[in-house]
């Protein structure tokens, strides 16, 4: 079978054929009818020929550090596949363990005319990643980051954690603490460390801004650190953790040492992870619409790979927090 073959069946032209399998254009009355002769033959067009005829490959890479590292990764990946699916694109998902060499080789090859455009998913950009993405030649658009220059769908992470901290404060706690992840990070790492600085010095405590450890993106080092910190500054009575995984570990290393939660230490996490509501007690966190991030990007570089937007844009997302038992409130 061949697109003229199609025509024929269909009795439409082979120009009508041909914007059908590339999401041109068409009458519905003439889609209906060349989509009954598709299934019917089961015809599939060579992605080869396309791609020589159109210099499209119609795929879409996607670069992120750890899938399994959070579930927010797997809901930016949904929000991502929710679009380009709809849109006659396929993804190509690099899986770079954490390591920035292996996002640079990625970016490498995709930029060697393997894919239409990129996304990159909470990329921490060093010198050689901005060196590479200076030379890319396809689209690029950044998920959960901010890089000057580039189009980016982020979160606004600084007032998120200055409205977290503000609430224990309200809550009448004076002796906070605070678990975060390093700062060449500067999402996750620089500015939610930033809002909790900001909003204990807001309210007078200066002296808190010093009540901080780094930790990893896991449970284990959630409970390594939440040790440290409580030897290092003594009897805390809340403490703030940047991701939920690590506030787990808090919780798990405040419970083994029969440390009430939440009367004695009020604890907070990030991302509204499943185990953020199973956990007990329920972790009081931070809600972003990671879907919606994901979504967002993929509708972001199909408007570059049309030609429908040009100018760079950036785009913050909004966030609420999820008050659950580990603070004191039980949920509605």
């Amino acid at each position: 079978m061949n697109i003229a073959e199609i025509a024929k069946l269909a009795g439409v032209s082979s120009a009508a054929v041909s914007r059908y399998f590339n999401n041109g254009y068409i009458s519905e009355e003439k889609r209906e009818r060349i989509r009954k002769v598709v299934e019917e033959t089961r015809y599939r067009p060579s992605l080869q020929a396309q791609t020589l005829r159109t210099r499209k490959t119609r795929l879409i890479g996607v670069i992120l550090p750890k899938i399994d590292s959070a579930a927010a990764m797997g809901s930016v990946v949904a929000g991502i596949l929710s679009v380009i699916n709809d849109n006659g694109y396929h993804m190509l998902l690099a899986d770079t363990q954490s390591d920035p060499g292996k996002e640079l080789e990625y970016l490498v090859f995709f930029n060697e005319k393997q894919v239409d455009g990129v996304i990159l998913v909470a990329t921490v950009f060093t010198n050689g990643h901005k060196k590479a993405l200076k030379e890319m030649i396809v689209p690029v658009v950044i998920v959960g980051q901010t890089l000057p220059g580039y189009h980016c769908v982020y979160h606004d992470d600084y007032h998120a954690f200055y409205d977290m901290t503000r609430l224990l404060l309200e809550k009448g706690r004076r002796h906070l603490g605070y678990v975060g992840v390093f700062h060449h990070d500067r999402a996750v790492g620089l500015e939610r460390y930033q809002g909790y600085i900001d909003a204990v010095k807001d309210q007078g405590l200066e002296e808190l801004a010093q009540c901080h450890v780094t930790a990893d993106f896991t449970i284990e080092s959630g409970y390594e650190k939440g040790g440290e910190l409580l030897e290092r500054y003594g009897n805390l009575d809340g403490i703030i953790c940047a991701t939920d995984s690590i506030a787990i570990g808090v919780l798990r290393f405040l419970k083994e040492r029969k440390v009430r939660i939440p009367q004695d230490v009020m604890v907070t996490g990030q991302g509204d992870s499943t185990l953020s509501q199973v956990v007990s007690p329920a972790l009081t966190t931070i809600r972003y619409s990671y879907v919606e991030s994901g979504s967002l990007a993929a509708t972001m570089l199909l408007g570059l790979l049309e030609k429908k937007e040009s100018a760079m844009k950036e785009i913050k997302m909004g966030y609420s927090i999820v008050e659950r038992l580990s603070t004191g409130v039980s949920p509605q």
